[in-house]
């Protein structure tokens, strides 16, 4: 167990800036989640973490100790690999037992540490086979028992379940949660996909082109979103992102293009009339009825219990509805917007404007 800090980490591959100085602090047995979409420097910061990538300047920090001059094998961290990562020859007690045993670890502590972890992930029965004799999901149970054999500071995830099949992601989701609390390990968890972060973590850390835009508990962050790419990120369907104007006095926006005044339901915003703003709200809070937006809806999915309505305000603006019951239609609509689930950001910055600022 250990804690971890990452202090202006920075990295450029040529005169590409990849990280533009991340910060982060991770509590002795935390769990944490890098979520962000493809190319936002998620995977290099945890390659960093690891010591398989060098930082272009900061300092990587595991339980108060500086380790970024050090070499991998050097840093007792465990990495769990997106392509499992095992040596096809080997059998799977030999692909958990190889780490300890280029240590020089004594055989029969070998053999207790890998049937214990064996044990742990019910692959007991499985230690004779072959990587190839092996499913998707008993493959990535072998890649986290050859990390646990070797009793690291901090586990290391990068994507290992993006290969797996929906239902057995789900499942392994679960089993991977479970195993991180029991052992109480500090994790990094790195994914693209928002129900793993949401899930998973105790913290999010979402990364946005080469920034962590917001650092906070999942549910902070879907409560609270920081910016207008943390709300569109998170969230599915995506929250809707609505062009407004400030109004005299703060307190009421006016959408453009439908021309409807939305009233601040909890104070004023800051600012000069003619303020661009952005107006979030989530497709699960739209309410059907009179007297809000007019949409015409394009597509209709139903989901069984509830359904999904892509449509569009009368200027093309884009608005996706998630609501209770299957029996919609394609057409005229009317939507309501609850003044008390509103999100207000700056039109230009993007970032979030709370009553008052």
């Amino acid at each position: 167990m250990a804690t971890l800090t990452l202090k202006q980490v920075k990295k450029s591959f040529g005169p590409t800036a990849v990280l533009h100085g991340v910060d982060l602090d991770v509590r002795d047995g935390e769990m944490i989640v890098i979520v962000g979409a493809s190319g936002c420097g998620k995977s290099t910061l945890l390659r960093i973490v690891a010591g398989l990538e060098t930082a272009t300047s900061g300092d990587v920090i595991i339980d108060g100790q500086n380790v970024t001059p050090l070499e991998p094998a050097d840093r007792d961290v465990a990495m769990v690999f997106q392509n499992y990562a095992l040596y096809p020859h080997m059998s799977v007690f030999q692909n958990m037992a190889y780490g300890l045993k280029i240590r020089g670890m004594p055989k029969d502590q070998i053999v207790k540490r890998v049937d214990e972890a064996a044990k742990l992930l019910g692959i007991g029965a499985l230690l004779e086979r072959k990587p190839r004799q092996l499913s998707g999901g008993q493959r990535q149970r072998v890649a986290m028992g050859r990390a646990i054999v070797r009793n690291p500071k901090l586990f290391l995830f990068d994507e290992p379940l993006s290969n797996l099949d929906a239902k057995l992601r789900v499942q392994m989701r679960a089993e991977i949660r479970q195993l991180q609390k029991r052992l109480n390990v500090t994790s990094l968890f790195v994914t693209h996909d928002q129900v793993e972060a949401m899930t998973l973590g105790d913290c999010l850390v979402v990364m946005h082109a080469g920034h962590a835009a917001q650092i906070a508990t999942p549910m902070e962050i879907w409560e609270k979103p920081a910016d207008t790419y943390v709300a569109g990120f998170i969230g599915s369907p995506s929250m809707n992102l609505l062009p407004a104007t400030l109004l005299e006095g703060g307190g009421a926006a006016q959408l453009e293009g439908s021309g409807l005044i939305l009233p601040f339901a909890d104070g004023a915003r800051a600012g000069s009339a003619g303020r661009k703003l952005t107006i979030g709200i989530r497709p699960e809070h739209l309410r059907i009825g009179q007297g809000g937006l007019d949409v015409m809806v394009d597509l209709v999915e139903p989901l069984g219990g509830e359904s999904v309505l892509h449509g569009k305000l009368a200027d093309g603006t884009p608005l996706t509805a998630r609501l209770q019951g299957a029996t919609y239609s394609d057409g005229p609509m009317g939507v309501i917007l609850p003044l008390e689930l509103l999100h207000v950001f700056d039109g230009e910055t993007g970032k979030r404007i709370e009553a008052g600022t």
